[in-house]
């Protein structure tokens, strides 16, 4: 994983995303289309895509009770 200081984001999309979807699936959570964006590389974006009702649900509850 690509680090820039101690408990800081990735900065590389690629390790962001595999950072994001452990941490997801630690919470019970999938997101199918999770993945880079490749229509704009340059941007380093991720693609959090389409997810069912169900996982939405999950990930909204789960950031509530990290938020509180």
């Amino acid at each position: 994983m690509v680090t820039t200081k101690k408990n800081q984001a990735p900065t590389d999309a690629g390790a962001a995303v595999e950072v994001l979807r452990d941490a997801l699936a630690a919470a019970g959570i999938v997101l199918p289309s999770l993945g880079l964006d490749v229509a704009s590389p340059s941007l380093n974006l991720i693609a959090l895509g389409r997810v069912r009702t169900e996982a939405a649900l999950r990930l909204a509850d789960v950031l509530r009770k990290g938020c509180a």
